[in-house]
């Protein structure tokens, strides 16, 4: 454990520091979070540059009985730090470790768990309107990223905000805009000057009396809004009914804790506006905020990242190669992504074809829907998203592109456990989610050869289709990159013939479920498609079989081997019969691997399933 811990306070503390003792704690913090996170891993760049207003925060308000709430957590490292979890960050993102996100079982200080974005101030609405209505004096803040400021829930909120007049501070940790030194001084005395007592107090007490003169009072308004609106960049978020103050140094202590303090004395929506610097303090972050975002182990002194595997590329590669291959040669394909241009292997695309890539921002709703009007006038729109993330616009999903039967690809990266993300970043569902809406194809391809074949399929077919894969690299075959592959809709593919057992995989469990019936001299098929299924050779399995058992990596409520159940049971068809998938829980952060032997998804599990599944042929039924 580092030495740095021994002197860290918690929040009580930190409130009866003096100033230069708080500035000692946040240059602790930060040397903390680089020696820690340099050995797990984990999301840094947001974290360094949130180090002084974290610290700030918790100067100010009595937490936890004053609500923090975090958007998504990215930058909530500090805040972990500064609540007594220091001592567990070796087992950040591990296996009943240290979550990466927030999470209101981990600690009192964690009033809100969230592991999708712009959250916040929906969230933080809700507690302040609470507080109203119980009469518990309270204060509220809501802390809430740039990035995360392009989705529309914010928005949303902060409509909502204005109009029920509650008492909430958000916070806007901007992290793109740069302060010049005379800019950052004047907008530190104007925040400071808007923020005072005086200011509000002449402000409010000028309102009572020119309510009198109802159209001086409105000359009034519309001049302070105009003057403001001149020096400050916040009149949307006054419309919306928020009172703006800022932009402010979000890494000058000196700046931020008076701010803070007056803003505290202040009631009714507020919007404080802070400029940091991501990776504020670690040079190789500072210079590449994105590539140290969410980070590997790393060399402290010059920040080299512990190399990936080298050869077998990932899923996510051979999406992206994929891609580029296809645009190539069609020209009415584009690319669409919310926010994850990096994540989904949409780099070198969007350096080919500019003009065909689209990142809408944290927008996955947008997203879908205009990838639905692309399509409706003649484009084939590639739409690449996390599973988790398509959960957001599954009306969208539903509503603008099935029922409308568009031509839209999605490529669903992350489908299946993730690891150290944990339960909000599973890719557990969308096989269950999506096999329910008609006109959708769903494909879940063995290997990377099989996945740029369904690739080619689902942009060939006229109608809706997702591809899912998982994260991580391929089993390292050799790839053919022939455009004009492609898979039968809807037929599965035997991989190995047997007797009595079937073993039913869809997706990457395959190659284990092929192990396993290698060890039971079962029949082992790859199903491929999770819609439509091969219905024929289900019902030509069941003449010469007494046993199914399924295999996916998703949820088994719902999903595939759902469906495999209900057409037997629709056909008249009994025969013995085991699911084998995700439980009925959310899956914690973990190794993933870990994860897939402990619920029976690896060789041995799935051995061990259909072994006891024949055993069970043996046995005389009950009564019998």
């Amino acid at each position: 454990m580092s030495d740095l811990l021994k002197g860290m306070p918690m929040p009580a503390e930190l409130r009866e520091m003096s100033r230069s003792e708080q500035k000692g704690v946040a240059k602790a913090v930060r040397q903390f979070l680089l020696e820690s996170v340099s050995q797990t891993g984990g999301h840094l760049s947001s974290c360094l540059g949130a180090v002084e207003l974290t610290v700030a925060l918790h100067a100010v308000f009595n937490t936890p009985e004053d609500r923090l709430i975090w958007d998504v957590g990215h930058q909530a490292y500090p805040h972990k730090i500064l609540t007594g979890r220091g001592p567990r960050f070796p087992q950040l993102r591990t296996r009943d470790g240290l979550s990466g996100f927030l999470k209101r079982d981990e600690s009192p200080y964690d009033t809100f768990g969230a592991g999708h974005s712009s959250t916040s101030i929906s969230a933080g609405l809700g507690m302040a309107v609470a507080a109203k209505l119980k009469h518990h004096p309270r204060e509220v803040v809501a802390i809430i990223g740039d990035g995360a400021m392009t989705a529309g829930l914010a928005y949303e909120a902060l409509n909502n905000g204005g109009v029920l007049d509650a008492d909430l501070l958000v916070v806007l940790n901007d992290n793109e805009m740069s302060i010049s030194p005379n800019v950052g001084a004047v907008s530190q005395y104007l925040t400071r000057i808007l923020s005072g007592r005086l200011y509000n107090t002449m402000r409010e007490g000028a309102g009572q009396a020119l309510s009198l003169v109802p159209p001086l009072l409105e000359l009034a308004r519309r001049a302070e809004e105009g003057v403001k609106g001149l020096v400050t960049p916040g009149t949307l978020f006054e419309e919306m009914g928020f009172n703006y103050y800022g932009p402010i140094d979000g890494h000058d202590l000196d700046a931020l804790i008076p701010t803070l303090e007056n803003l505290k004395k202040i009631s009714g929506p507020r919007l404080l506006h802070v400029i940091t610097k991501k990776g504020k303090g670690f040079g190789p972050a500072e210079q590449d905020p994105c590539g140290y975002h969410g980070v590997t182990p790393f060399n402290r002194s010059d920040g080299k990242m512990a190399g990936k595997s080298a050869g077998v590329p990932s899923y996510t590669q051979i999406f992206g190669d994929w891609l580029c291959d296809k645009g190539a040669v069609e020209k009415h394909l584009v690319a669409i992504t919310p926010a994850m241009r990096e994540g989904s292997g949409l780099v070198r695309f969007q350096q080919l074809f500019p003009e065909r890539y689209f990142d809408v921002g944290i927008a996955e709703q947008h997203a879908v829907t205009f990838a639905a009007g692309l399509a409706c006038d003649g484009m084939h729109p590639v739409v690449a998203i996390y599973s988790t993330f398509l959960q957001r616009a599954y009306d969208q999903l539903l509503h603008d592109v099935a029922i409308q039967n568009l031509p839209v690809l999605f490529a669903i990266d992350r489908a299946g456990l993730v690891g150290a993300d944990g339960a909000t970043h599973q890719g557990a569902f969308d096989m269950a989610y999506a096999r329910c809406i008609p006109n959708l194809v769903i494909m879940a391809p063995k290997d990377e050869q099989e996945m740029r074949d369904m690739l080619n399929t689902g942009f060939a077919y006229p109608g809706p289709a997702l591809v899912r894969y998982p994260r991580g690299n391929g089993i390292g075959i050799p790839l053919k990159r022939d455009l004009s592959r492609q898979v039968a809709i809807g037929k599965a593919e035997i991989l190995r013939e047997g007797k009595h057992l079937a073993i039913l995989s869809f997706g990457t469990r395959a190659a284990a479920a092929l192990a396993a019936g290698e060890a039971l001299d079962a029949t082992v098929v790859n199903m491929r498609f999770v819609k439509p299924l091969d219905t024929g050779l289900l019902a030509h399995l069941a003449q010469n079989h007494q046993a199914f058992l399924t295999v996916e990596e998703g949820t088994r409520m719902g999903g595939a081997g759902s469906a495999v159940a209900e057409f037997l049971l629709n056909a008249g068809i009994v025969r013995a019969m085991r699911l084998l998938g995700l439980p009925d829980v959310f899956i914690e952060q973990g190794d993933a691997g870990q994860w897939l032997a402990d619920l029976g998804l690896d060789a041995a599990g799935i051995e061990k399933s259909g072994g006891a599944l024949l055993a069970s042929l043996a046995r005389p039924p009950v009564g019998a």
